[in-house]
């Protein structure tokens, strides 16, 4: 059965990271000519030899942006790419997140784009208290819990504004995205595990959402072919499986051979130790991140399950691949990598 999406010209953005590359990747064997954008060049030349056709460019180069569309002339834009992180520069973010989006609104509408895929984030409901089966609805916080978020919810303004003015646009807010090739969430709690580092925040029990790379890929499937009624809309994306995050993070302990955290503190004493180490982090002007954020201590501590009726409902999105299972197959893909020299 044809997907819909044989033969025609996508762009997909952050195609050098996780969920890019799964997307442009999957977007290639449904037969469209797909061109992939990133900016490191090391991660671009192994998209090349993997087969992939790619643009190496900042977004917030909008000449570049602009030359890009002509040359290339997409039909759909998958638009993954952001600066994600829990700390940083309040201007990076804004640089990357907004004046990227903006510049990829502007040349969709220019180009006559047909569909606009804006991968978001639920950050933007985050607000320092426990989320629990949130739906899109749900009134955002009137203030974000760090430059991510806001800069998310930011470009997500800047997408319904280009809606209205004429750019078919769909938004989906996927919750952490896992599986083979993560290199952000699993790995950072593997590290934290295995330099015995990661104590217990609050009582444990906190239950999250998680998002198998696979599934989010379906999602960006459906949106490009979504009918009339999700234009504008956004959409909650997650396994539908809410699970305790310290009984995961046991599972992952045992798996891998490494201590399970046992230490315990309180989600006020980490929230100041946080405040602590952010503080200082800025005053000496330190690269990176600090070891721990109040971001960070939130994701660890709280409640966070999002309602995915609608996309249920809308896109035909169903979820395929449980947490049990996804935990597998990204566990497997770690001992097929080849050991460190």
């Amino acid at each position: 059965m044809s997907s819909g999406l044989h033969g025609t010209r996508i762009l997909v953005t952050g195609a050098t990271g996780f969920l890019g590359g799964a997307v442009a990747r999957s977007l290639r064997a449904q037969g469209a000519a797909v061109l992939g954008q990133g900016r490191n060049p090391e991660a671009t030349a192994a998209m090349e030899e993997a087969g992939l056709t790619m643009q190496r460019m900042a977004l917030e180069d909008r000449a570049a942006v602009f030359a890009c569309f002509d040359a290339f002339r997409p039909d759909h834009v998958v638009h993954c790419a952001a600066k994600s992180a829990p700390f940083g520069r309040a201007v990076d973010f804004v640089r990357a997140n907004v004046d990227g989006t903006r510049h990829l609104l502007g040349a969709s509408r220019a180009s006559g784009v047909v569909r606009f895929v804006h991968v978001s984030s639920p950050s933007i409901y985050c607000a320092g208290r426990p989320l629990q089966e949130v739906s899109e609805d749900t009134p955002l916080p009137k203030r974000a819990i760090n430059a991510y978020a806001e800069t998310k919810r930011a470009a997500e303004q800047l997408v319904l504004e280009a809606h209205r003015a004429g750019v078919s646009c769909v938004i989906l807010r996927p919750r952490a995205i896992y599986g083979p090739g993560d290199n952000a969430l699993f790995p950072r709690l593997l590290m934290a595990l295995k330099d015995g580092k990661l104590p217990i925040i609050g009582d444990g029990a906190n239950r999250i959402d998680l998002t198998y790379v696979d599934d989010a890929v379906a999602s960006v499937r459906l949106a490009l072919r979504a009918d009339e009624r999700c234009l504008g809309q956004a959409y909650n994306i997650t396994s539908g499986e809410a699970v305790r995050l310290w009984d995961l993070i046991g599972t992952l302990a045992d798996r891998l051979g490494l201590e399970r955290p046992t230490r315990r503190i309180s989600r006020r004493t980490a929230h100041v130790a946080a405040a602590v180490l952010e503080s200082s982090h800025r005053l000496l002007r330190r690269p990176g991140e600090p070891r721990l954020t109040r971001h960070s201590v939130d994701s660890l501590s709280l409640d966070a399950t999002l309602d995915i009726s609608a996309a249920r409902r809308d896109l035909g999105y169903e979820p395929r691949v449980s947490v049990e299972e996804g935990v597998a197959r990204f566990l497997a893909s770690l001992e097929r990598q080849p050991a460190a020299p």
